[in-house]
């Protein structure tokens, strides 16, 4: 599967939508998510969701996100709100065949990476 993100630049307190838009069906992946890379870090978790209903979050955006599917549109989404200069970053949709990984090293597709940018 192939996946395409879009992301943006917001102020600091500001609410952004990530969308990533998937080239075939997305309803029997096992688990989709969003990851981001800041410059000189690792690439990191920043919320999963699983096609059995499940989602987690990482703690630094866990009471300000919130991800989402559409099956009908194959799209993924990433509501992200009260956003601060450290969630900027560059983020990637991914996905994975197992439930169970989510973690960077679990996910088998990847997007290219949309840049967000958080000002002060």
């Amino acid at each position: 599967v192939q996946l395409q993100a879009w992301g943006g630049l917001v102020q600091a307190g500001g609410s952004l939508r990530l969308v990533c838009s998937a080239s075939r069906s997305i309803s029997t992946i096992a688990a989709m998510g969003w990851y981001r890379q800041a410059p000189g870090k690792e690439r990191e978790l920043v919320a999963a969701s699983t096609n059995r209903g499940s989602s987690n979050y990482a703690d630094s955006v866990k009471d300000r996100s919130a991800i989402s599917r559409d099956n009908t549109k194959n799209m993924l989404y990433l509501q992200m709100n009260n956003l601060k200069p450290e969630d900027t970053a560059v983020y990637y949709c991914a996905a994975g065949e197992k439930a169970q990984r989510i973690g960077v090293a679990g996910m088998d597709y990847w997007g290219k990476g949309t840049q967000v940018t958080v000002s002060s």
